[in-house]
This record gives structure tokens, C-alpha cells and sequence, in this order.
């Protein structure tokens, strides 16, 4: 059965925390298999893209300013930076009508459209994570298949465009329903932290 935009980001959330509790406290500066970022970056990253959604919901004017370095915004405890900006997403996504439109960064867009994008985020950023300190997570095959079809549409050089997804990695016929989609992704899913 097919999910919607709010089952899969509350699912996202829920699944992103796990990776954050999978972190240890000396681990936040590890490589993650996203080039260039540590393990905080990756939580900086997707802290900033909830909170700024948080506050859409809410019909707050957010700011967006994520600096190069995104782990640079994680203030104090990464653990408890997170769990302060997860229950309130949690809050502001109960009940929510997926129809509603409302103004975005990219224009007058419905919730639905809003959402999808970082409910796909918060799984894939989630892999990285488990992955920045050499552990393994399996992304369900329903959140698979709402990737794949929300990237669909999509035109080839939108969607291998800067800050969406790099070129595709090939991976045996028998990969995992999780190495296909990170795979996809751009992502490499043999990435090993380095020796």
C-alpha cells in the first residue's frame, strides 16, 4: 500500500532519531559518505531543513542561512539538539491537510509537495549517518517506492543537478531494496569509513 507525504516524514523522523542515537558522543566528526560532510554536518543539515519546515507549518516566516560547514548550526549536545527539534516537527505535522497550499522558497506550493522531499531526506540522510560511524540501516521498500516515484517526474539534469542527487552508482541485480535506492541516489553503498 502507497504512503503519503505525512506518514512517510513522521516514519522519516522516527527513523532519523534512530540513526542520531546511533552516534556516539566522540563520533560526531567522522566522515559520512556524503563528500565533504562529517556526521554533524549530515545532522546539521537535516536539523535545519525540520526546522525551517516546522516553522512553514506553523505559518512562521523562517529564515533559511545553513552555513557551507551545515554542522556548524548543531548547538550544544547533538543528541538533545535534535530531540528539540524533532517533537515540535511531530506536533506541527499531526492532523495537517496535505492540500493546503502555502508560500515556500520555491513558491506557492501544497504541504503534500513540501513535505515529500525532506520525508525522502530524512531516511537517506539517516543511512548516511548509521553509515558515519560503520553501522547499516535498511530503508523499508514502501519509503522506496515513494522516492522513486516522487523523483519520477523529474527531468535527468534537475534531478542530477547540484544539491539533489549525484550520478548514479551501479549495483548487482540481487542489491538490497536499500543499496538500489542509495544507489540511485548517488550514493555508494559498499562506503566504508576510511582505514
Amino acid at each position: 500500500m502507497a504512503i503519503d507525504a505525512d506518514e512517510a516524514y513522521i516514519r522519516g523522523l522516527h527513523f532519523f532519531t534512530d540513526a542520531v542515537e546511533a552516534v556516539g558522543p566522540d563520533q560526531w566528526e567522522q566522515p559520512s559518505p556524503c563528500a565533504g560532510w562529517r556526521a554533524l554536518d549530515v545532522l546539521g543539515h537535516v536539523g535545519g531543513v525540520v526546522r525551517f519546515g516546522t516553522a512553514l507549518l506553523r505559518g512562521e516566516e523562517p529564515g533559511w542561512s545553513i552555513p557551507e560547514r551545515p554542522g556548524d548550526i548543531v548547538e550544544g549536545d547533538p543528541r538533545a539538539w535534535w530531540t528539540s527539534l524533532a517533537g515540535p516537527a511531530r506536533t506541527a505535522i499531526a492532523g495537517v491537510d496535505l492540500d493546503a497550499v502555502m508560500d515556500s522558497p520555491r513558491g506557492p506550493r501544497s504541504v503534500r509537495e513540501g513535505l515529500s522531499f525532506p520525508a525522502v531526506d530524512l531516511f537517506v540522510h539517516g543511512w548516511d549517518l548509521v553509515h558515519s560511524v560503520g553501522r547499516d540501516a535498511e530503508i523499508p521498500a514502501d519509503v522506496a517506492a515513494f522516492s522513486y516515484k516522487l523523483a519520477e517526474p523529474m527531468p535527468e539534469e534537475v534531478l542530477r543537478g547540484p544539491n539533489v542527487f549525484g550520478p548514479q552508482v551501479q549495483v548487482s541485480d540481487g542489491a538490497t531494496v536499500t543499496h538500489k535506492l542509495v544507489a540511485w541516489m548517488g550514493r555508494d553503498p559498499a562506503w566504508a569509513l576510511p582505514a
